[in-house]
Order: structure tokens, then sequence, then C-alpha cells
């Protein structure tokens, strides 16, 4: 990170709107704020926690914008250095304004994630929580956005703590054994250390299984729509949705390409995929469509198969049921006000739900299916919590392959399993504190907050 530069970047989304905030991080920022504001009383004399009104001016002091001068003195701050944000309206133009100036008196423009990246190197937040801020930001449900907001406040950070500060106690007290003739240590010395290694095992595994929920919560399940053509996969598809975004047509092959759109249910963001009918056909552009749904339905965290019940089961459609998985798939009979006389459904595997959608009837009963696939060992109902990203899951999973063998030589007893449980502690307590930042190195920080928008 350049430490010694002040870094400026526009801190509001892009396009229009009341008010637009540029913001200024850095040793050396009040000289910015003094050359470009223009108020009753100097920014470099303000008190922090105030803010000035006045105006921001160009360098041959034409007015460019009414403004607030918002301020900030170190450590006080989001980045724990001295700070100001620049209020003006909202509009592209005007912003774009301010942040040339702050660059033209000596600013340099902030990489992504750069203010929360000087925050935590500033020991204003650690890692974990760091996290917290992006995942805040690209919250789509109100859990998502409760659950990342306990974790900025350290509601995860402290289980991690809780977990590497126990490991550290035990790690050291297998290195004391090291320091021992083995006669002269206690009998229940290895039992009493055994004993703490499995509660230390079963910290982590309370954290690592908060993955599937986190998992959902961050990214969202994905819902493919499956069927052969005129089942009614768009109609479900417009129906969640609350709104027409698919074409719905008498038409076989209508659909050709994979619609997706977000919807959320029970707190969980879905990504909903309209697909292709499958069936045998000659033209290029729906083979390609219909390749993609079958690629698509075989990512999916749970497939809707739509069967028209107007007609018999047809051979193509226990064809395509045999490839899916029962356990994530959803069988629909639609059509039930038409349902052809005498129709029956003889796939062994599944227990399929009959709507009539273009009546509007049975929404609710696949979204109360679908929401009974996603619960499958998580507890949706449960307050929001904070949960583990793929990162954190990724550095448990190397600490819990590291303790199990620890567990394993201390199990043998004595000196000769003390020396290399040690050593897989030790391997463990890297993994972990690459979790919460008490060890890190510049390509992991690079990898994390790259992540982020300019500005944040």
């Amino acid at each position: 990170m350049r430490s010694a530069d002040i870094i400026a970047a526009i801190a509001t989304p892009p396009g229009q709107g009341g008010v637009g905030i540029v913001r200024v991080s850095g040793s050396g920022v009040w000289k910015i704020a003094d050359g470009i504001f223009q108020s009753a009383e100097r920014p470099s004399l303000a008190k922090g926690g105030t803010f000035l009104y006045g105006k921001i001016t160009d360098a041959d002091g034409t007015e460019i914008d009414e403004a607030l001068c918002l301020i900030f003195r170190a450590p006080k701050s989001y980045t724990g250095e001295d700070t100001i944000e620049l209020q003006g309206h909202g509009g592209p133009v005007v912003l774009k304004k301010i942040l040339r100036r702050c660059l033209e008196e000596g600013a340099c423009m902030a990489e992504p994630g750069e203010f929360t990246k000087r925050a935590f190197l500033n020991g204003k937040m650690d890692l974990v929580q760091a996290e917290a801020v992006a995942d805040l930001i690209h919250a789509q449900s109100d859990r998502a956005a409760k659950a990342a907001l306990e974790q900025l406040e350290g509601g995860l950070s402290k289980k991690f703590n809780r977990l590497y500060d126990g490991l550290m106690e035990t790690a050291a007290d297998i290195e004391t054994t090291l320091d021992f003739v083995e006669d002269e240590l206690p009998d229940d010395v290895f039992q009493n250390l055994g004993k703490k290694l499995a509660e230390n095992f079963r910290t982590l595994e309370d954290l690592l299984a908060t993955w599937d929920e986190g998992r959902l919560l961050r990214e969202g399940a994905q819902v493919v729509i499956m069927g052969r053509p005129n089942a009614g996969k768009s109609t479900l598809f417009n129906a969640l949705l609350g709104h027409d975004r698919a074409i719905v047509t008498e038409l076989p092959g209508t659909t050709r390409d994979v619609l997706e759109e977000t919807f959320v249910l029970n707190g969980i963001p879905l990504r909903i995929l309209d697909t292709a009918g499958l069936r045998e056909t000659e033209c290029l552009i729906e083979q390609e469509g219909i390749r993609r749904a079958r690629a698509r339905s075989a990512a999916a965290d749970i497939a809707i198969y739509l069967i028209d019940s107007s007609q018999p089961v047809s051979a193509e459609d226990a064809e395509h049921l045999a490839k899916l998985d029962p356990k994530r798939t959803i069988v629909i009979l639609n059509k039930s006000d038409k349902k052809v006389s005498g129709f029956k459904f003889q796939i062994s595997g599944f227990q399929p739900l009959e709507t009539s959608l273009v009546n509007a009837q049975g929404l609710d009963v696949i979204k109360t299916a679908v929401s009974a696939r996603l619960e499958t060992g998580v507890d949706f109902h449960a307050p929001a919590h904070a949960v583990i990203s793929e990162r954190h899951r990724n550095l448990l999973e190397t600490a819990r392959t590291e303790l199990i063998q620890a567990r394993e030589r201390i199990a043998e007893g004595g000196e000769l399993g003390a020396a290399p449980a040690a050593e897989h502690l030790r391997a463990a307590l890297e993994a972990l504190g690459q979790v919460t930042g008490r060890i890190y190195h510049n390509e992991l920080l690079d990898n994390i907050f790259s992540r982020f928008c300019i500005g944040k």
C-alpha cells in the first residue's frame, strides 16, 4: 500500500442523486482541504466530528459546487487517518470535478477497497470485519444484511479468536511437555491434552457448519426451471418475479436462451433461471438453448421440472428426470385444471406437486417446496447471525486437517507423539491466523480488497 499517499475517490454510486460524496484520506489531507474548500473556517483548523458549509472552487477560484466538508481527525475516522468527506450535489459531472480538484492538489486515485484496507492496517478492524463491509454492500436480502452487520460488529471475529486462543494455549501446553523427561510428566497429561484438542475441534466444526447458510446468503441459491416446451416454465418464472419478464406464447420453443433474475424467498436470494424447452429439434439456436439448460441444471442447487398434465407423461419426461437428483428436484404437474383423463405419474423417486399456474393456483406450494429444500441442514427461522465465507471455509478446512493429525499424534502418547502434534498445531494456527489477519501477506490483502468497490 502507498502508505504515505493521500487517497481520494467518489464514495457514492454512479448516476444522479441528491447528494454525492468524495472521500479523501491520509496524512496531509488538510492542505488539500484548505486549497479547494472555502468556508468561514478553514478545514485544517476545524475540530474532528464537525462539518463546515462552504463551496468547492477550481484552481482559478471558480465555484464548482456548494458543499459540506465533514472533518475526521485521526484516529477517529473510518481509516484511522485524517479524513475529509466532501458532500456535494449528486450529479456525475460535479463529482468528477471535485475528485479532479483533489487529485490536482496532490491526492492519488484510491484503488478498490483501499480505504478499508487502511482501516485494517491501522487496527480499526480485522479481516473478517473488513469482508463484512463488502458483504453488507452486496447484501441482497434483509437476512444477509443482518448477518453481515453482526460480522462487522465483531460477532464472527470473537468466535475465530476464541478458537485461535484455545489452540494457542493447547499448543503451548504441548510444547511444555517437550521440556520434560517422559517419566517426569503426570500420567494423565496427554489425556488432558487430548480433551482440550477435542474441545477445539468441536468449536472448529461448529464454525464450518455455518458454511451452507453463508453460501446461500452471499451467493444465493440457483434454481433452474426445466421441462418440455409449453409445460409452463415461463409462466412460473413470471409468477415468481411478479411481472412479465419472459415471453409466454402457445408456440413451442419461444424461450431459446437462459433468462436469469433474482428473487428473495424467506430471506434467501434465489437466482431463478428460465430455460429452453427440452425436445429434439433441428434448429441450431434452440439446440444451443437446450444445451445451456442442461448445463445450468447440473450446477443448480434446485431444479424445478414442469410436466404438462393436460397430456400423458411422455417418455422424454421420464428420460430427463432420470438424469436429475430427486433430492434436489421438485416435480410440478402443471395445468391440473386440464388434466387428461387417466393421467398417471409413475416415475419413482419423485413426489410431484399439482398446480394450475395460468390460474395462479399452486404458486405458494412451489415456494414452500423450494424453501424446504433450502432449509435442509440450515435453520433459516433462527435469528440472522454471522456465518463463514468461502475463504474462511478453505482456511478452516486446512486447520481441521492439521488438527485431526495433531489429535492422532497426541493419542499415541509420549514425546514421540507430542513433537509432531506441536508441528501440526503450528500449521493449524497459521491457517486460522489468516482468517482474521493476525497473520497476513500482501497477496492475501490484494486478493480480499480487490473485490471491493472504489471509494470503500
